[in-house]
């Protein structure tokens, strides 16, 4: 199969096309970084460099493939982080429909049915929107769970000072992914028709913040590790002084705040769901020891 993927070599997409090409698959990867290029041809995949928000490119990119893996960065700009979201997502659909792609699986995340409230997660909301609107392809939205992976960052926080957090209790249910999870259940998908419009959710554990702290801390020799709540105007504070842009600062403290009030899981678990992810906390844990020992 011709399959295209977008993401770049991120930590999702990197697992991704290695996958795709130990199968066997002709791969492109889309990446904005021309410095890229190298490494992305020494996996044996093909590089394209150019924007994800450019129709016209992803057209040309598009072209002849039988399928197409996208996805969107948390961010994108430092200002109007939601409609250029939502504006990449109609580029994606121009593409795809003028392609005559017939087949797409999209890395969305838990909490993207609701359209608000729920921080930078409002973007992919409006992507799963506008391709619904597609007709003749088969679409596989893949909701996501937090990554384990985001943990690695507090590591220099739980060193000097003994404790992580956010501003959600220790106590509020968490969904989380590995990513070798997610790529697996993406390169899956891409080897398979599909059914029209499906949702599927790819959640690996369901944990509290207290099990993650407990978890982590007696992998680290740290077991009196706890998971802080952090308020709402101190995790301001802190994101502001470390540099990110205002308008992603809100959007974070935003999505905390539909963790504590359920809106980023209440499908998940109305739905009733299930895990189908086979990397637990505790696997993940023998990985952050090695991050936290190196680091």
């Amino acid at each position: 199969m011709k399959i295209v993927t977008t993401g770049s070599l991120g930590n999702v997409a990197n697992l991704v096309v290695k996958k795709l090409i130990n199968a066997g698959h002709d791969v492109t990867v889309i990446t904005s970084s021309p410095e890229r290029t190298a490494a992305i041809e020494e996996l044996g995949a093909t590089a394209a460099v150019g924007s994800i928000s450019d129709a016209v490119f992803l057209t040309t990119t598009f072209k002849g493939a039988d399928a197409v893996f996208t996805m969107v960065p948390p961010s994108l700009g430092a200002t109007n982080m939601i409609g250029n979201i939502a504006d990449t997502g109609k580029a994606y659909v121009k593409a795809i429909q003028t392609d005559h792609i017939e087949r797409v699986v999209m890395l969305s995340s838990v909490g993207a049915d609701a359209a608000e409230g729920t921080g930078p997660i409002q973007g992919v909301h409006h992507i799963e929107e506008s391709f619904k609107a597609l007709t003749g392809t088969n679409i596989t939205i893949l909701r996501s769970g937090f990554f384990y992976t985001n943990f690695l960052r507090d590591i220099p926080l739980i060193k000097s000072q003994n404790t992580f957090g956010n501003n959600y209790k220790s106590d509020d249910r968490l969904l989380f992914t590995h990513p070798e999870d997610i790529s697996s259940a993406i390169v899956q998908e891409l080897q398979s028709e599909g059914k029209g419009y499906e949702v599927k959710y790819v959640v690996s554990d369901i944990l509290t913040g207290s099990k993650v702290a407990s978890t982590l801390g007696q992998a680290i020799g740290r077991p009196e590790l706890q998971w802080l709540q952090i308020p709402d105007d101190v995790l301001h504070q802190g994101l502001t002084a470390a540099g990110l842009p205002p308008e992603l600062v809100g959007l974070i403290v935003e999505m905390g705040q539909g963790v504590r009030t359920g809106k980023i899981t209440r499908d998940f678990f109305e739905s009733s769901q299930e895990t189908t992810g086979k990397v637990k906390i505790e696997q993940f844990a023998g990985e952050f020891k090695e991050r936290f020992q190196q680091t």
